[in-house]
């Protein structure tokens, strides 16, 4: 799963830019040029790429996950159909800039460098990078405090952001590094290392996945990114109006994240 990056300065100072701009009531008649041709279309165009659980197929070929709720919603409030444009991720937002769709609502992280190609709106979903832990050797120790020793593993899969922050967070700490993240669940789940790290959900669905062996130290992410509505620069009317749709739907946002995050009650509806 890709990695959620840090919500960072820029693209606050943005998000903020855009609050100043007073705010409708949702989705009113006319808000901006996005929304405006969405609602004479009576169409939203979203664009989107399958991750899971952010956007999945399921045993018929439907689209389900996190994000296909989130755009469903939205463009049901909105009075329109949604069609969902699956689009390769290395190309998703040139794809939007060219006009394919007319937002990304895909788990896309918020972050300084793509604020400058979008604008986004506030966040909607928060994520990050997660823990899990062998109940075999850690079961007694504190998080984090225990976990900054040289007697402690950490196992990781090469080259991800997560092995740093555990080499920054823990530096004391012993870090083995593996090609392929299944390898690194793997050795905590077989007692051989005491705790792994990677982005959620992956930490959750192991734990879930092996109750008998491991468990979750700490809910806390070891790095936080947020996501947020993606759309072509220079229409903050329309950012007002999705910015005043996510308020209105907290709950909601909540809720489905949790679902698709912290269970896997969902699971027998996808292909295995």
């Amino acid at each position: 799963m890709k990695l959620k990056f840090l919500f960072l300065g820029m693209a606050a100072a943005a998000i903020a830019s855009v609050a100043a701009v007073s705010t409708p009531a949702f989705a009113q008649q006319g808000a901006g040029k996005m929304i405006s041709e969405v609602k004479e279309r009576k169409t939203l165009r979203v664009g989107m790429a399958s991750f899971v659980p952010w956007a999945m197929r399921d045993k018929q070929g439907n689209w389900i996950g996190f994000e296909i709720d989130v755009a469903t919603k939205f463009a049901k409030d909105l009075g329109v159909e949604l069609e969902l444009v699956p689009t390769a991720w290395d190309g998703i937002i040139p794809a939007l800039a060219g006009g394919k769709f007319d937002a990304i609502i895909g788990g896309l992280s918020i972050t300084p460098a793509r604020a400058e190609s979008v604008d986004f709106s506030q966040p909607y979903s928060t994520s990050g990078v997660g823990a899990v832990a062998s109940k075999q050797l850690s079961s007694k120790l504190k998080w984090p405090e225990d976990y900054n020793s040289a007697d402690v593993t950490f196992t990781c899969k090469r080259g991800i952001a997560a092995c740093k922050e555990v080499e920054k967070q823990f530096p004391k700490a012993t870090l083995r590094q593996f090609d392929d993240t299944a390898i690194a669940f793997q050795e905590v789940i077989n007692g051989k290392a005491h705790v792994s790290v990677a982005s959620e959900p992956a930490p959750t669905f192991y734990m879930i996945q092996n109750p008998d062996q491991l468990f979750q130290p700490t809910k806390d992410y070891l790095l936080r990114g947020s996501e947020g509505v993606a759309i072509r620069k220079g229409d903050p009317e329309s950012l007002v109006t999705i910015n005043a749709w996510v308020d209105k739907n907290g709950e909601f946002l909540k809720e489905r994240h949790a679902y698709w995050f912290r269970t896997r009650d969902w699971a027998n509806q996808i292909a295995q």
